[in-house]
């Protein structure tokens, strides 16, 4: 009850003239006290201080008809007007009256966006370069932040996973935080190296579904299969389906045999690895097509880039949001008045309208 009092306090409501407004409008309860107070006055003003039945030998003692009766005695309700004025502009000025100065409406794109990225032993692996010098998720980190700086007025998230998934950087709207998160991101954050992609979905949408935006979207980037986790993928894709979340998944990884860099006796070299873990495409593009999403394959750096400039493209939804707003505060325009009619009220009380006890 407390909250929702505090929230009524600072709830704004719009005037029906011009453009102005009142940024407290509860206050405007409190004006229910003058009637009151009108009400008591009246009730005190009128009533007898002696009950008496018959006043006609007093009135011809002391000659009532031919008495002059002084005008301050006939306007004596002024001061209890006045002060009742300067309560009613002090309510209001506690109101907050405001002007609107600047007001526009501006149509922006709003999408709620995790990031999913496998950070496995496998995306350790040398075949996205064509120089052969960055990793898999070195080539991934970058292509992230290309996305991420193209972006505007959207929430971005990042969730990382292996053999389980958590949550490397909430949904903020602060891009720089994202690429610091990213730039902490590395191989052996999560000590077991399998691929739970069902774990990484669920907690993804887990981290979405209550939120309050029109689009939400995973970008799921993985280089192998799922091989470990409680729940599958295509279940975890069905809840997204069902939860109106899009899923984009990326299979990272060249079509020959990756390299990896070893160390041995003759320095660090590249070793070609030809066991290493296919992308379990048919499995991606399965999950893609479940949510409305889509699926693509990056074999190397460039690509990555093209495939977030896709996606940038394709997650694009408009939404009116209210610009920038400028208000002129009025109270003192009602405070000013008010304490003069409260000034004016004493200084009429204690000069020519003083009463003595």
């Amino acid at each position: 009850m407390f909250s929702s009092l505090i929230h009524l306090l600072n709830t704004p409501i719009t005037l029906p003239f011009g453009e102005m407004r009142l940024a407290y409008p509860v206050f405007l309860v409190f004006l229910l006290i003058a009637p009151v107070l009108f009400w008591r006055y009246m009730h005190k003003r009128f009533a007898a201080p002696l009950v008496y039945s018959d006043i006609s030998r007093i009135k011809k003692i002391f000659n009532v008809s031919t008495m002059r009766i002084p005008w301050t005695h006939k306007v004596r309700d002024l001061l209890f007007v006045i002060r009742l004025a300067a309560l009613s502009l002090f309510i209001l000025a506690l109101a907050r009256p405001q002007a609107e100065l600047i007001t526009s409406d501006i149509y922006t794109e709003g999408v709620d966006i995790m990031l999913t990225v496998d950070i496995s032993g496998s995306m350790n692996f040398i075949d996205l370069d064509v120089n052969k010098q960055r990793t898999r998720l070195e080539v991934t980190k970058e292509a992230v932040k290309a996305f991420v700086d193209g972006r505007k007025n959207d929430r971005i998230g990042m969730m990382v996973f292996a053999s389980d998934a958590f949550l490397q950087c909430p949904l903020t709207v602060d891009y720089g935080i994202v690429k610091n998160f990213l730039d902490e991101t590395h191989i052996g954050l999560i000590p077991e190296q399998s691929t739970a992609i069902g774990v990484a979905i669920a907690s993804s949408l887990n981290r979405l579904r209550h939120t309050e935006a029109k689009s939400k979207v995973i970008i799921l980037l993985t280089d192998g299969a799922n091989n470990t986790g409680q729940i599958d993928p295509f279940t975890a894709a069905d809840m997204a389906r069902a939860l109106d979340i899009k899923i984009y998944t990326i299979g990272v990884g060249g079509r020959g045999a990756p390299y990896i860099l070893q160390n041995d006796i003759f320095g660090k070299r590249l070793v070609q690895y030809p066991n290493a873990e296919r992308v379990d495409e048919d499995s991606l593009r399965k999950i893609a097509n479940t949510t409305s999403g889509k699926y693509f394959r990056a074999t190397n750096a460039d690509g990555l880039k093209e495939i977030f400039k896709e996606i940038d493209s394709l997650e694009k939804t408009e939404i009116i949001s209210e610009g920038h707003r400028q208000f002129r505060e009025l109270f003192a325009y009602l405070l000013v008045p008010a304490l003069l009619l409260l000034l004016f009220e004493v200084l009429l009380s204690q000069t020519r309208f003083r009463k003595l006890p």
